[in-house]
Order: structure tokens, then C-alpha cells, then sequence
């Protein structure tokens, strides 16, 4: 207590411990309220910037996703209607193809002999079933049907079907020699295989020639 509080009496003690109590209620309070701030700035919630950044990152990936799945869609699209134009009429061709086949079967049955002996009728006839197995064959192509040049290329699974294997050492092994009967194709596809005969035993790769063990060593 200072001598200045000891000459005024009860009223300056008083006043002073008065204060002091004020000065440390303030004090508390303003150690309350900095521990009391992170926590109030916290419930506010997170940064509405990162918010929208976070949402502008989401609709992006969206629409880069949406924009892939269309673009793949239209290939198929394009694909698919591509197809269908090249291969819409693939059971029709084969239809016509056995019908070719019957009238390449009606000409090859006529002997030579006697085609070149035949009357003015019998050579129309023939000639007319020439003409119509032609003009088939080329309304096919133009439709994409093509014919498989198959005698004289090597073997293909994809392409021809063996139906017989022919004795032949003038060719190399697996040689197409005979078409029985001839193969189509329509756009990327295989319509129908030819059916062939193989050459067997034809000319293998010469094996090079060894070396005698004493002249290697010299």
C-alpha cells in the first residue's frame, strides 16, 4: 500500500484493488478472445475461392469426359453405318454366287470337242450363259464383290480352303495348282474361300553347303 493510499484512506484502497481487478478482466478477456480466433475463422468454412477453383476442375474433367465419349461415338457411328453399306448386302451375294456357280458348272460340262463342233443354236445357248454368268460377276464387283485370284499364290488359310494336296516338284510346297471353286471377298472381308488343291513336295530352300572339319580348322 503507498503512502498515498495510506493518507486517503479505506476510499483510495478500494478504488485502486478496483482497477486492478478491471485491468486483469481485461487482459483475460483479450487472452480469450486470441485463442477463440482460429476457431471462429474455421467454422466460417473453407475458402470460397478454393471452392470455385475446385468446381472449375471437376466441370473441366466433365467436359473433357463427355467430349471423348461423343468423339468415340461418332467413329462407331461412322463405322457402323460404313458397314453396313459394304456388307448389307453379303447374303445376297452369296445367294448370287451359287447361281454363278451353277452356270460355270453348266459351261464346264460341255466338252471342248463339242463346243467346236456345235451348231448356230447350241453356241448361242452357250454364249448366252457366258454373258449372263459375266454380267453377274461384274454387278457383284461393283457392288464389292471381288474375286479371289487364288492358282498360282501360296497357300492362305484366311483366304483358301484345302480341299487336297497334288503331287508336284515343278512348284514350291503349298502352291495353289487348281481351284475348284473360286473365292470371294466383299470390302475387308472374306464372303466366301476358295476352295483348292495344294502342291506337295515341291522344291524346299537349299540348306548351305558345311564346311569339311579340316579345312575349318586350317
Amino acid at each position: 500500500m503507498t503512502d498515498e493510499t495510506k493518507k486517503n484512506g479505506p476510499d483510495a484502497t478500494a478504488a485502486e484493488n478496483t482497477a486492478e481487478a478491471v485491468a486483469s478482466a481485461l487482459e483475460d478477456a483479450a487472452d480469450r478472445n486470441a485463442a477463440e480466433t482460429p476457431a471462429s475463422e474455421a467454422a466460417q468454412g473453407p475458402d470460397p475461392l478454393e471452392v470455385l477453383k475446385n468446381e472449375n476442375a471437376e466441370l473441366r474433367d466433365r467436359f473433357l469426359r463427355l467430349a471423348a465419349e461423343m468423339d468415340n461415338l461418332r467413329r462407331r457411328t461412322e463405322r457402323d453405318v460404313k458397314d453396313a453399306k459394304s456388307y448389307s448386302v453379303a447374303g445376297f451375294a452369296r445367294d448370287m454366287l451359287a447361281v454363278s456357280d451353277n452356270l460355270r458348272r453348266a459351261l464346264d460340262a460341255v466338252p471342248t470337242e463339242t463346243r467346236a463342233t456345235a451348231d448356230a443354236t447350241l453356241s448361242t445357248l452357250l454364249e448366252g450363259v457366258e454373258m449372263t454368268e459375266r454380267s453377274m460377276l461384274s454387278a457383284l464387283e461393283r457392288h464389292g464383290v471381288k474375286k479371289i485370284e487364288a492358282e498360282g499364290q501360296k497357300f492362305d488359310p484366311n483366304f483358301h480352303q484345302a480341299m487336297f494336296e497334288i503331287p508336284d516338284a515343278t512348284v514350291p510346297n503349298n502352291t495353289v495348282v487348281q481351284v475348284v471353286q473360286a473365292g470371294f471377298t466383299i470390302g475387308e472381308r472374306v464372303l466366301r474361300p476358295a476352295m483348292v488343291g495344294v502342291a506337295k513336295g515341291g522344291p524346299k530352300p537349299d540348306t548351305p553347303a558345311t564346311e569339311p572339319a579340316g579345312e575349318k580348322n586350317a
